[in-house]
């Protein structure tokens, strides 16, 4: 039992002093793996501060290259510059040798004149003659321009008049040939009028004669019937007693052609009712009498 005892104290010792010895080499570790993180983070800033520094470097120099490009354009342009400015200080010197003669012609008037004091005199005098035909100039194409305006106008004008007049003459034309129309559809009318007015003219001499005649034959009617009917003017009212004069006159014939056969045969066969039978006859005439 001792034994036994003695084994687990002895186990207990030995596992305490492991855990102690686990202990120490966690706190080890700990304090290790504290260092190591702090060596990463002072390595991570390292890295990150030469990362800048790199940048700041390529910065600085892509800066100074592109300043260094900016000079040397700077450069290349004042060279033209200087360049352009000495061809043009030629030029103008050239000018100035040129004008040297107006410079000598100017100086000669001053000798021939004394109107002129000084050279800018001739000069004001020249500018303000200049400034006063540069006006007249000026007032010459505002009159040449009012000139083209009115021009215009009276082109335009013209033409608008031009085309009244053509429509005018068109319509002219348009109403000659009207009247020319309405005169020939006039004499047409003019011909079948007197056409129709000598054809009436023959008709009214027609009806005269027909008036005429019916007016004489009613008379010899009246008179045959011994002024028995009312005389009339009236030509259709003198046609209808003539007619009824007519109609009478026929059935009195008739009846004395009966009569007469009858008498022929009376006289074949020895009677004599033809006599009183003639008798009614003409008393049957017109009028209403023996005929």
């Amino acid at each position: 039992m001792l034994e036994v005892e003695s084994g687990l104290v002895s186990q207990k010792e030995e596992f305490a002093s492991k855990m102690e010895t686990l202990a120490q080499r966690r706190v080890d570790l700990q304090r290790k793996e504290g260092s190591l993180k702090e060596s990463l983070t002072k390595f991570d800033k390292f890295l990150k501060e030469n990362d800048a520094k790199r940048a700041r470097a390529i910065k600085k120099a892509f800066d100074e290259k592109k300043l260094r490009e900016l000079k040397d354009h700077e450069i290349e342009r004042l060279k033209e510059a200087v360049e352009r400015l000495g061809r043009q200080r030629e030029r103008q010197v050239r000018a100035v040798e040129n004008n040297l003669i107006f410079q000598h012609y100017l100086e000669s008037i001053l000798e021939t004149t004394d109107e002129f004091g000084e050279i800018k005199d001739v000069i004001a005098r020249f500018d303000t003659l200049a400034a006063t035909n540069a006006e007249l100039v000026e007032r010459a194409r505002v009159a040449q321009e009012k000139n083209e305006a009115v021009r215009g106008e009276f082109a335009r004008a013209a033409e608008t008049k031009n085309t009244v007049i053509l429509n005018h003459n068109n319509h002219l034309a348009s109403l000659q040939r009207r009247l020319e129309d309405a005169q020939a559809r006039s004499s047409m009318l003019q011909a079948a009028l007197d056409e129709q007015a000598r054809a009436a003219k023959g008709k009214s001499l027609l009806v005269g004669q027909i008036k005429m005649a019916t007016t004489n034959l009613f008379s010899l009617v009246r008179a045959h019937l011994q002024n028995r009917i009312p005389p009339s003017s009236d030509t259709f009212d003198q046609l209808d007693k003539i007619a009824q004069f007519v109609v009478d006159l026929q059935v009195v014939i008739e009846v004395l052609a009966r009569q007469k056969e009858r008498e022929k045969g009376f006289a074949e066969g020895g009677t004599g009712e033809g006599e009183a039978t003639v008798g009614v006859g003409v008393s049957a005439g017109p009028g209403g009498d023996a005929a």
